[in-house]
């Protein structure tokens, strides 16, 4: 099926359907194969005059982790051509399977549930570099980046370096999001550049904590291509740069209202409030009306966020909303099981459907992927099991998905103070 299909199916007969098999070892690229992914990666990469810069990488040989900031499908394109003429494994979603399963394992890739603890995933990855001897792909921020922004990284990571032993290089693409923002997928014509750095050396590895580990990673994911743009006189003159802004800026910083945001072309405004704002060449906002509140994207975006943060400390964050249903078993596409309810607050996620009752408390999820207009359904999240991922759309589709992805971050980290608290009074 196509994956705009919408196929209707009971949940009992999905759940009875083939599974992903989530367990299948990451195969070493066939050699016809590998040349194809670089046919197809090095001609667009040469076409955004995408400049690699290296660094501290003199004298590294053999495989090694690399850890890729996550803009748009261009990161991929760019990275393969970075380790060329080395091979890569890659760690894709398991929507990125649907329909050529079978072509993406022998390209290299194996799957993982987005925001969900998986002790398999870390055999995969060491029979990667041990068996395969090939360059570990891994995308930590598992999502794109909404506005160009870094964001939050599992916990996980250190932890995972330290077992695997081998040395961890980064990835930093810079214009990506630019050129192709995740809240409009329309194409910009501009140039893109990416660092690429070995963080962590091998001898490293043995000396370094495991705090000091997650402490170099953080530092090297901090990346913002509206700075980048502003910094290095990116202009972009496409007329419909600012078409699709609302959907991240879905709160006016004015009258503060929320959801009424909308956009065209280069302008993005508040139907409550009729505040107006041009987007410029160089990305920057200005309010035609008066008083410039932000110019930054990214200040507004990290505003939001706040809000968000202060209804949860007030205690007055508790969403409920009416939501469309797709399960998605294996690689034969999505399957609506009907509708049902998503709720939202202090306690986690509660799903509820036909023969459907999942809670996932907030410690379990440090993030939630979210789709903007996914294949023509909605805007949506994605919601994952270890043996189900479920896609929800919500009913009302003023309502701003974005929200659910500061208040998923805001609550994880409020409840880990809470648990490191815990911890230090005990001691």
């Amino acid at each position: 099926m196509k994956i705009s299909d919408i196929i209707y199916e009971k949940i009992d007969k999905v759940k009875a359907m083939e599974r992903f098999d989530m367990t299948i070892m990451p195969k070493k690229a066939k050699w016809y194969l590998q040349l194809l992914a670089w046919v197809l990666a090095i001609p667009e990469t040469f076409a955004v005059h995408s400049k690699i810069r290296k660094h501290n990488m003199k004298g590294l040989k053999g495989t090694y982790i690399l850890l890729c900031n996550h803009n748009s499908f261009l990161d991929f394109k760019v990275a393969t051509r970075a380790v060329f003429p080395r091979r890569s494994t890659y760690i894709v979603a398991v929507d990125g399977f649907i329909n050529r399963e079978s072509l993406m394992r022998n390209v290299g890739c194996f799957m993982k549930r987005k925001f969900v603890s998986d002790i398999k995933l870390v055999k995969q990855i060491k029979h990667s570099l041990v068996v395969n001897n090939t360059v570990c792909q891994i995308y930590p921020e598992a999502r794109y980046s909404l506005v160009g922004t870094n964001s939050m990284l599992p916990e996980s990571l250190g932890k995972l370096v330290k077992l695997m032993k081998y040395p961890v290089v980064s990835m930093i693409g810079r214009g990506h999001h630019l050129r192709q923002p995740f809240w409009n997928l329309k194409k910009r014509k501009i140039r893109t550049s990416a660092d690429m750095t070995q963080i962590i050396n091998k001898e490293e590895i043995v000396s370094l904590s495991v705090d000091e580990i997650d402490k170099r990673i953080k530092e090297a994911f901090i990346y913002d291509d509206y700075k980048y743009q502003y910094d290095n006189n990116i202009h972009i003159k496409d007329k419909f740069r600012a078409e699709g802004l609302h959907k991240p800026l879905y709160l006016c910083p004015h009258c503060h209202t929320e959801f009424k945001m909308k956009s065209k072309d280069n302008r993005i405004w508040c139907e409550a409030c009729n505040e107006t704002y041009v987007m410029d060449e160089l990305g920057k906002l200005s309010n035609i009306n008066g008083e410039t509140k932000f110019s930054h994207i990214p200040d507004w975006f990290e505003w939001e966020r706040e809000q968000v943060k202060k209804e949860i400390l007030e205690g007055k964050y508790n969403i409920t909303l009416d939501v469309d249903i797709d399960m998605l078993p294996n690689n034969t596409g999505f399957y609506r099981i009907g509708e049902g309810k998503i709720t939202h607050n202090g306690k986690g996620y509660h799903l509820i459907g036909e023969n459907l009752d999942i809670h996932k408390p907030v410690i379990s999820n440090f993030g939630i992927h979210i789709e903007y207009d996914y294949f023509g359904r909605g805007d949506g999240i994605s919601f994952s099991t270890n043996e189900d991922t479920f896609y929800l759309y919500p009913h009302n589709q003023e309502y701003s998905v974005t929200k659910f992805h500061f208040a998923t971050e805001e609550l994880y980290k409020i409840e880990e103070s809470k648990k490191l608290m815990q911890k230090n009074q005990k001691k």
